[in-house]
């Protein structure tokens, strides 16, 4: 299974936010498993670049964005999929760009602690908790 996870998801992830660090890394650890393929939009890196940088220092933020890129495929980001994210209908165009990525790379579901955000997706949408049940089932 391809799962796109939210920016939400991988900054839980990368900074150990606390309550959420456990099913992100669980996620994760499915992933370097090869039991799932997870994908971060462009946008990812870039944002958790920058929120890291703010909380944990330029040092601790860079390394953990190199191991990230080493975990995760990354799907293309070009001006049709920013463009194709207006059509989607979402409030929020970060949002919209992650879904327009996951539909560009045909993946099977979105993972995100906002599932609300993504009311007009698609794609699939699951919370962390949600996915992870998910696979107990199948």
């Amino acid at each position: 299974m391809k799962i796109l996870l939210d920016n939400d998801v991988v900054l839980d992830y990368v900074l150990e936010r606390q309550p959420f660090y456990a099913p992100a890394a669980e996620i994760f650890m499915l992933n370097a498993v090869n039991d799932i393929t997870v994908y971060v939009s462009g946008i990812t890196p870039v944002n958790v670049f920058y929120t890291g940088r703010k909380l944990k220092g330029k040092d601790f933020t860079f390394k953990a964005v190199r191991r990230l890129l080493l975990l995760v495929e990354v799907c293309r980001m070009d001006k049709q999929i920013l463009q194709n994210a207006f059509a989607l209908n979402f409030t929020d165009y970060e949002d919209a760009v992650q879904c327009a990525s996951a539909l560009a790379e045909n993946l099977d579901a979105i993972v995100t602690r906002n599932t609300k955000d993504y009311k007009n997706s698609s794609v699939k949408v699951y919370s962390p908790s949600e996915f992870l049940q998910y696979l107990q089932t199948t």
